[in-house]
């Protein structure tokens, strides 16, 4: 009972650490300067981005338009059967606000793991490591490991949390703080892969 006892212990003490360096860096936004803005990729609808899309653009148009970085990353793939992907909705959804096509850089991939694999090869040609990451509040934290564990330097700009019902974000801290945990354990990549393989 005691083994069992400290096992409970030592993984409610896990959980809670993790869940407060996901909430912090949920409230963090960076103010220096990096070399790319990097965006993370969410639903779209027919060619038009939804709205947790279009918020994340429109951070990274704050950012870009405060000259803290030269280029924008945009990812995200699509599902079976759509004709547009969220990489490509986005950049399109920049280029209309003043955003030069040839400072965009376009990728894919249907999670976290596969956005940053999709652009890194390019990004490296580029010499682009240091990245100011644009997603969810309570995406940023997992989102900033991922960037990291693939060799890039990042730096948050969370979209504001006032534009989510505070009835839904606790739902989202608790599913990121899980998607952390295991994250941390087994590997980033590999949770990719065990997620995509099942369908989850």
């Amino acid at each position: 009972m005691r083994v069992v006892s400290a096992l409970f212990s030592l993984v409610v003490v896990y959980l809670g650490v993790t869940f407060t360096q996901i909430w912090l860096t949920s409230h963090t936004h960076s103010t220096g300067a990096a070399q790319a803005i990097l965006v993370f990729g969410c639903e779209e609808s027919n060619g038009v981005p939804s709205k947790d899309l279009a918020a994340r653009l429109d951070e990274a148009l704050v950012v870009y338009r405060a000259h803290r970085a030269p280029w924008v990353v945009v990812t995200g793939g699509n599902l079976p059967g759509d004709a547009y992907t969220e990489a490509g909705v986005s950049a399109t959804y920049l280029e209309q606000r003043g955003v030069p096509a040839s400072r965009i850089i376009i990728g894919s991939g249907n999670d976290t793991w596969q956005n940053v694999s999709s652009v890194i090869i390019r990004m490296k040609q580029r010499s682009l490591h240091i990245v100011i990451t644009v997603t969810d509040p309570f995406h940023e934290y997992r989102a900033m490991a991922i960037a990291s564990a693939q060799g890039l330097s990042p730096e948050p700009s969370p979209v504001p949390a006032n534009q989510y019902e505070k009835s839904h974000l606790w739902s989202f801290y608790a599913k990121e703080t899980l998607a952390v945990s295991l994250g941390r354990l087994v590997g980033y990549d590999t949770l990719s892969q065990l997620t995509t393989r099942h369908g989850l």
